[in-house]
């Protein structure tokens, strides 16, 4: 029988044994690669060139008012969103005139709501009993007029009284027809002219209300685009004229590379043409853009044709990768037709100035284990996702295009299955 000490000594061996043993498989397990070959094309040698990056867009953000600076919210270098506030001017005097000109709209909103409800039974109701009354005391004088006109034929008494009756009877008739017309109207309600003079009478202080307001949101300078600040035009306290500059924005989302190219060049180039380019600021990366345009007009001085070369930036925490004013080499497509392997762009691996490939050393089959060789390559030009190259490689060859970030030279990998891809492009 085995002692507990040595029952314990004897476990931990063995779980020593199988961590080694585990360690030793997942030691031999390949890394899982999709590959690629490498087909060979006709294609025009490149030509090295020299740009600068350039912003897609840039502007010069300005007021459209005069006022002073209440608050600048931006510093050079932020970003900024579309309709950010870059600076704000005091607006005092219109936010109250924007209070007065909202009351006095009110005011003739109420009016207008007051003739489109009529007139009040109450109202009514006191024009039809006034109108009652009138004609009652207009009754009575009648009836005291035929009364005293009986009376002067048989001399009973004078025709001064007479002439007093008549005169009472006839002002009585005329208060019961203007009181009569009176309710008529009441009844009736306000005119559809009316209605229409206090509805435009409110469309006018709405379009009051509206253009205050407009003048207001003038005083907020926005953004115009997604971008960065590169300069500050104005401080806290400042006084500010129509037109003048308050900040300066470019987006750098997408940038151009402007090159300057002889004509031979510029004749051979094609809109939309995939364009190979490199910074020296940047040596592990490979950047692709496209022909934008060709300007056709040369430099007076220097006898070349702009070239705009478009491709995306790329951002870093927030910040781009691409800055304007970078020197860039741009590798045109512009020289003699010959023939020369072309490699997928992922199957690079960029070490500083140092670009190569892993080629896997066996035709392996799709699940199969194989070990890879890096070879070092210089790089063309860049056709449709393909980049020329030459090194020790030839069409056929197999080369690793996903998980080649971490090989090493010598190591042996498993070839995951990948779909076929069809890599030719009409030149």
């Amino acid at each position: 029988m085995l002692s507990t000490q040595s029952r314990a000594h004897f476990a931990l061996s063995v779980m020593l044994c199988l961590v080694v043993a585990c360690a030793g498989q997942v030691r031999a397990q390949p890394g899982s690669v999709e590959v690629a070959r490498v087909i060979e094309r006709e294609l025009n040698v490149g030509h090295r060139v020299v740009g600068s990056v350039m912003p897609i867009q840039s502007s010069t953000v300005g007021t459209a008012v005069n006022g002073r600076v209440e608050n600048f919210l931006v510093d050079v270098g932020d970003a900024v969103r579309k309709g950010d506030v870059l600076a704000e001017l005091r607006t005092g005097t219109l936010e109250i005139e924007l209070k007065a000109a909202r009351a006095e709209l009110t005011l003739r909103q109420e009016e207008l709501q007051e003739l489109r409800n009529g007139s009040r039974p109450e109202e009514i109701s006191e024009a039809r009993a006034r109108m009652l009354a009138a004609k009652a005391i207009r009754q009575n004088e009648s009836s005291n007029l035929t009364r005293l006109e009986q009376l002067v034929k048989r001399q009973a008494i004078n025709p001064t009284d007479l002439d007093d009756a008549r005169a009472r009877a006839e002002s009585t008739s005329q208060i019961l027809i203007a009181l009569q017309a009176a309710l008529s109207r009441i009844e009736s309600g306000p005119r559809a002219e009316q209605i229409a003079q206090a509805h435009a009478r409110v469309a006018l202080q709405e379009a009051q209300v509206e253009l205050i307001e407009d003048r207001i949101l003038k005083y907020t300078v926005r953004s115009p685009f997604d971008g960065f600040v590169t300069a500050e035009h104005t401080e806290v306290g400042e006084w500010v004229s129509d037109a003048d500059p308050i900040a300066d924005v470019i987006a750098l989302e997408y940038v151009e590379i402007l090159c300057n190219v002889p004509a031979e060049q510029a004749l051979r180039l094609r809109r939309g043409r995939d364009i190979r380019i490199e910074f020296p600021e940047l040596p592990g990366e490979v950047f692709t853009g496209r022909v934008d345009q060709v300007v056709p007009i040369a430099d007076r001085r220097t006898r070349t044709f702009p070239v705009n070369i478009r491709l995306q930036n790329r951002m870093n925490e927030g910040r781009p990768l691409l800055l304007a004013g970078m020197l860039a080499r741009a590798v045109l497509p512009t020289g003699d037709r010959t023939v020369m392997p072309l490699v997928p762009k992922d199957s690079l691996v960029l070490n500083g100035s140092q670009r190569s490939v892993f080629i896997v050393a066996s035709a392996a089959e799709s699940g199969s284990s194989a070990k890879v060789r890096s070879v070092s390559v210089t790089l063309g030009v860049s056709d449709a996702g393909l980049i020329q190259v030459k090194g020790e490689l030839k069409a056929g060859d197999v080369v690793v295009v996903r998980g080649n970030e971490r090989l090493r030279d010598g190591q042996e990998v498993s070839v995951s299955p990948t779909a076929e891809s069809d890599t030719s492009v009409a030149d």
